[in-house]
Order: C-alpha cells, then structure tokens, then sequence
C-alpha cells in the first residue's frame, strides 16, 4: 500500500468510527426513550390515552312530580322530541343547517337562535339543540331523513308540563334554563336542555324535585364523536311534592273569576290545608319551559291586571270592612261596649274638627254590635276605635294574622301594614294622629292586608283559634310534613269569653240575611248556613262632591274603583271551610266579591275535595266550632 493511500484509510477509518459511535449513541438514546415511555411513563400515558377515549356524560334524572290533595299531576313531565346538531360530525355545518331549515321548518328567529346556541356552546356539550318540542310527523320525517345528515341526531327527552296552564302557577310557579348564578356545580345543570324552578313550589323544592344525575360512558374518536356506549347508570329521580290543593277546585275557582283581576283563598279548617289559592289572571308556565317570545313577555308586563304577580300572598290591600268583626270582638273584650249598647248612627261622626262619614248616607239609626257587623255601620266602628285605641286595634288585628306574614313555601309572603305610633313615628317622623285610628278601625288608612291573611282572619273567626296556622305542602317524597301552628303573639284575645265570639259570630250570620248587606250572598239551607262580612276599600279619597253627585263607581275608570272583598266561612256551625276573595276595582263588596264567595263555598260543599291520605272528603269539625285556643290544655 503506497504511502497515500495509507493515509486516506486511516482518516476513513476514524471518520467510520465516530460515525459508527455517534449512531450508537443516538440509538442507546432513542431506546432509552423508549425505556422511559413504555416502562416509567407507562401507565400514565396509558391513563391519558383512556381519557381521551372514553368520555362521561351526565343523564339528566326525571324531575320530580308536583301533586294535588287527591294525588292528580299539578307538574308533570312529558315526551320531548328534539333535533340536535353536533357540528364536529358535519361535512359541512351551514349546508346542514340550510338543510334542516327545509326539514323542521324552521324560521329566521329559529335559525338565528340556534347560530347563538352554537357560538354560545360549552366545548364539553354535546351539540345544541336546533329544535325542540317536535310534533310527532316532525320527527318522524327527521329519522327518515336521518341517514342522509350526518351529525345530526333525533332524541326524545323529557320536558316539564303544567297541565292546568295559568290556574295555579302562583302556586306551583315555573322551570326555565338556569341562569349563570344558579349554576351550583352540579354537572347536569350543564345540559343545554336542563330546567331549573324559577318561582312557586318548582323553585322552593327544587333540590328535591331535580333528583340526582345518572351518567353514560361512551367511547368516542380522535375527533370527539361517539364510537359506542360502553356503560349507563341510570340518575335517581326527583321525589314528588304533594299540596293541599285541590286541583278541581282551584280550576273551578280560576273558571268562575273569569277575566277579573282578583284573588281567592279557600281553607280548610280541619287540617289547615289550602285549597285553593289564586292569583287571576296567571300565566301559562308552558310558555317559560320552552322559552317565551319577547311579544308574549312584554304582554304580561304591560297587562294592568298584573299576572306576573301573586295577589293572594304578594299583593296588600287595604282590607276595608273585613277587620270589623274583629274590632268588635276586641271592643266586647276590652268591655268598652256592652253587648246591649247601641250607637246612634246618623251618617256622620265628629271628631276633633273633621267629620268622618258611614257609608250610608242617611245614617243606620241605633245599632249594637250584631247590627254594626251584620249593616258594616261605619260610625258605629269609628266610636269603637276611638274608645279602643290604636294599639289594642294593632293588637287585636295582629292576634288575626295581620301584619305578619304566613310562608307556605311559594316565594315572598308580604306581612302587609298594621299601623301603630311607633310605625307612624319610625316611617314618617310624625305623631300618631287621632283620626288615623277611625280610619283603621274601619280597614282603611295606612292598615293594608293581603287576601292570604283575610282568609287566615276569616280561618280564625270560624275556628276561635288564634294559632289556626295555613299549610300548603302536605308530603315530600311520600312523607307527611307535619303541621307546625305559628307562634302567636301573645294577645289578650286568646282569652275572650264565648259569648263575645258568639255576638260576633251572630253578627256575621246576620251580614247575609235580610237587612245585612250581602242577603244574596246565602247558600241553600241543606248546605247549611253561610257567615260573612263584606268589605269596600277605597282606593282614592272620596270628596265632597263625590258624595253629593250621582256617579256610580261602574262609571268611574276601573283603577279608581274600590277593591271588593268579602270573607266567609260555611257551615256557619260547625265550620269546614273559610274563604277570602278580593276583586281588584270590582266596586262594592257585595257586589263583586259576596257571590264569588257564595259561589265557592257553595260548590265545596257539594263536591267535598279528597283528604290528602286518601280517606275521602274531607270531614267537618267535630262538634261546634267552638276549638283549643292558645294555652290551653288539649
């Protein structure tokens, strides 16, 4: 080998060599990699690789049911049929919403509410919603259809459904989408079909009535679409709620108050239950579930009847001559009035330098107490007050259940207004003025009331007990919630003797007979006897000139009439049922308010509602109606 070539053998050979062991120690680290993968990150590799292949998602549970004394479906659920779009499944997404607007018939607002759904979306959901509420030919076309739209699905889930529409959602209120601040981590709440209670019983019980969420585990590709279901664990469903109310008699009442604006109370006196408690007009919560139209929303705002609100618990009123049976029981009581007495009522009564007027012009004449309740002599009340004084008048009203609130577990109860010195003080900076106590010992001035608390008032006034408590839930999941009495203040009242409620009593029986003012308002006597007062709330001051002209209230517009009251309870003996009804602008009590009243107990009492344990018809008092007050042994 010549010197030369030496040379370059030797300069290739150590040019091999370190190749040679570069290549080796590329290959000693490419397996050392791999050692770590396979060996040391392993399984956690493995675990990710799972994840991302296996997916949970949540089952919305069946919501729970909403029932009536009798076990009749008050909040149901049905049949949902829906189209859903997984965009991440489309060859194209517009040229398959183009083609689902032909299918579902959809129109601009829908397509452009579905494009909001889309932008809008959770990455963890799966598609959105492009139509619900499908009619069964609707679906149908969209599975025949089905093979041909790829990423496209046909589901049937369950949606809530209020069989009565607007009777009795005040009650039972209303489900919607939940807001970003009822989002309580629980992850069902993120279904784009999930309902949350708004309102009422839906809302109250909603951690009871939503359940518990099942979940399926599915598989799904590199591109987040479903291989196969793996497994399905069905969610628990929510417990039902069961009311007082008698779903046939709180229709029947929303058919007989027909468009007024108005709210009805009806107790049961045996166990406190309520009946039937409605707001009219209402609204029909359907519209919420699917997602009302902004022209259906603004016609419930702009509605002078206001349906949005709960008249029976929500609205205060000035409760006009309903409170004077009460203030004659606390003027008996207190002994500022013999049982015998009689005032003289020539239609107007002098106090300080101002006159008070009776409703009746021309004066009632002597009255005593039976005859001041049974004709509503308004000076006969303003001498009682002015011998009561305002704070045994706030007492008194109290010991009835005004000027505090009664919950029965649907939202916000007002307490209303009994006015004292120390109110008159503490909201206006002023003394109490005299007059200030004729006009409460009337029911008018700053004391305001609400229909619920007229019919608790009415509740006491046929019972004698001031602890007779209203209740609206009667179970929970198939368990009786027991009946708790409110605590009562301790008023003088729970002593008054028997034959001052009997005065009252008589009084009231006398208010719808001949020479009472609302004789109509009698039910037949195979039904028994009906006792009741009427009351007028004025809602605007009455001037001098209104009283000498002849203008009727019916010729006046609607919001400056008077509200229209009247409360009742039937049997007069042995009382089972007490009703308050109040007609927003109706005009008279005796009017408007005494034959809805009638109409109702009349009603009840031939058509008896079922207890809630499914022993029949509710059964009457034992005995008179004479029961346990406060303090006394059982």
């Amino acid at each position: 080998m010549m010197k030369g070539e030496l040379a370059r053998f030797q300069i290739f050979s150590r040019r091999a060599l370190l190749l040679g062991a570069a290549e080796g120690a590329l290959a000693l680290l490419l397996a050392g990699r791999l050692g770590q993968l396979a060996i040391i990150d392993g399984e956690r590799y493995r675990l990710r690789s799972e994840r991302n292949r296996i997916a949970l998602r949540p089952l919305p549970p069946p919501r729970g049911l909403i029932l009536d004394r009798a076990g009749r479906t008050l909040a149901g659920n049905r049949l949902n049929y829906q189209a859903r779009i997984i965009p991440e499944e489309t060859d194209g997404l517009e040229e398959m919403l183009l083609r689902l607007v032909e299918l579902l018939e959809l129109d601009a607002a829908d397509l452009a509410a579905v494009r909001r759904r889309l932008r809008r979306r959770n990455p963890r959901e799966r598609g959105v919603i492009v139509k619900e509420n499908l009619s069964w030919e609707q679906f149908a076309r969209l599975n025949v259809a089905l093979p041909g739209l790829k990423g496209v699905e046909a589901t049937a889930g369950l949606a809530r459904e209020y069989p009565m529409e607007g009777a009795g959602v005040h009650v039972i209120g209303y489900v919607a989408a939940p807001a970003k601040d009822e989002l309580d981590g629980d992850p069902v709440l993120q279904l784009p079909d999930m309902r949350v209670g708004k309102s009422g019983i839906e809302k109250t019980f909603e951690p009871v009535l939503r359940g518990r969420a099942g979940v399926v585990k599915i598989e799904i590709d590199a591109h987040g679409r479903l291989v196969r279901e793996l497994e399905r664990e069905a969610g628990t469903p929510g417990a039902p709620v069961q009311l007082t109310i008698d779903r046939a008699l709180q229709e029947w009442v929303t058919d007989r108050l027909g468009e007024e604006s108005a709210a009805v109370v009806v107790l049961d006196l045996a166990d406190g239950g309520v009946l039937a408690y409605v707001s009219n007009p209402g609204f029909d919560p359907n519209l919420f579930v699917r997602g009302i139209s902004r022209e259906n929303w603004n016609a419930l705002l702009k509605d002078p009847r206001r349906p949005l609100l709960d008249k029976c618990g929500g609205g205060a009123y000035p409760p006009g001559s309903t409170v004077k049976p009460i203030v004659a029981l606390a003027a008996l009581h207190h002994g500022i009035v013999r049982p015998d007495e009689k005032v003289v009522c020539r239609g107007k009564y002098r106090f300080g330098d101002n006159v008070w007027h009776c409703w009746r012009h021309e004066g009632h004449g002597p009255v005593d107490v039976v005859d001041a309740i049974a004709r509503s002599c308004d000076v006969f009340f303003y001498e009682m007050a002015q011998r009561l004084g305002i704070e045994r008048i706030a007492a008194a009203l109290r010991d009835f259940g005004l000027g505090r609130a009664h919950p029965l577990g649907i939202g916000d109860q007002k307490a209303g207004l009994v006015p004292d010195p120390d109110w008159a003080y503490g909201a206006t900076g002023r003394h109490w003025q005299g007059g200030e106590t004729l006009n409460v010992g009337i029911g008018q001035g700053a004391l305001l009331a609400t229909p619920l608390q007229m019919a608790v008032a009415a509740a006491r006034l046929a019972t004698r007990r001031l602890d007779f408590t209203p209740r609206l839930v009667h179970g929970v999941g198939g368990v009786p919630v027991p009946m708790d009495a409110e605590d009562v203040p301790s008023g003088e009242l729970a002593a008054a003797r028997e034959e001052h409620w009997e005065l009252v009593e008589k009084g009231l029986r006398a208010a719808v007979a001949p020479g009472g003012t609302a004789p109509h308002a009698q039910i037949p006597r195979r039904l028994g006897r009906l006792a009741g007062k009427t009351g007028t709330a004025q809602v605007r001051r009455i001037s001098d000139e209104d009283r000498e002209s002849d203008r009727s209230e019916s010729d006046r517009p609607w919001h400056e009439r008077h509200h229209a009251w009247f409360i009742a309870h039937a049997p007069a003996r042995g009382a089972r049922y007490a009703v308050a009804v109040l007609i927003e602008h109706g005009g008279g009590g005796a009017a408007a308010a005494a034959p809805v009243a009638r109409d109702i107990l009349r009603h009840i009492l031939e058509n008896p509602p079922a207890r809630p344990d499914g022993a029949g018809a509710s059964r009457p008092v034992a005995g008179p109606a004479r029961m346990r007050r406060r303090g006394e042994p059982a």
